[in-house]
């Protein structure tokens, strides 16, 4: 079996993987639009409406880049942006106590885990398959770059 073959397998199920959470979140969002924003506003958020909107514009977007491969790098970047001011914001657990500190932590944890796998998506691209490569790229990948950068 081809290395390259079985390397890109593995980091399209990783990328398909990692849109799943995005896709479910903004879609959280917006099915509880008003439940969002009051917990938005109890953490001290300034323009809740319009961060709120923001972040399901970003979850959707990056979720569908991750998902379908268009504009992978781009689209996990935005995610990886997104996730830096949201975990600081939404997973203090310094200054917690008690249970609410330690879920607060794996939570923290878990986002730091998200955003080291959508760094390592920035750094391959959507790999194969993907719309990117359907609409211009090689099958086996070896035009995956060329395709990215498009």
């Amino acid at each position: 079996m081809n290395a390259t073959w079985v390397n890109n397998s593995l980091l399209v199920m990783a990328r398909i993987l990692m849109s799943i959470i995005f896709l479910k979140s903004g879609y959280g969002k917006i099915m509880d639009f008003e439940g969002t924003t009051t917990y938005m506003a109890a953490k001290g958020m300034p323009l809740v409406s319009l961060f709120l909107v923001g972040a399901i514009a970003v979850e959707i977007a990056g979720g569908l880049s991750l998902l379908l491969g268009v504009k992978a790098r781009w689209g996990a970047l935005l995610l990886f942006l997104f996730m830096i001011p949201t975990t600081v914001i939404f997973h203090k657990f310094w200054g917690l106590e008690g249970s609410e500190a330690a879920m607060q932590q794996i939570q923290f944890m878990k986002n730091l885990t998200i955003m080291g796998g959508l760094l390592a998506v920035t750094a391959a691209g959507a790999r194969q398959p993907g719309l990117s490569s359907m609409l211009g790229g090689c099958c086996c990948g070896c035009n995956t770059e060329n395709a990215e950068a498009k």
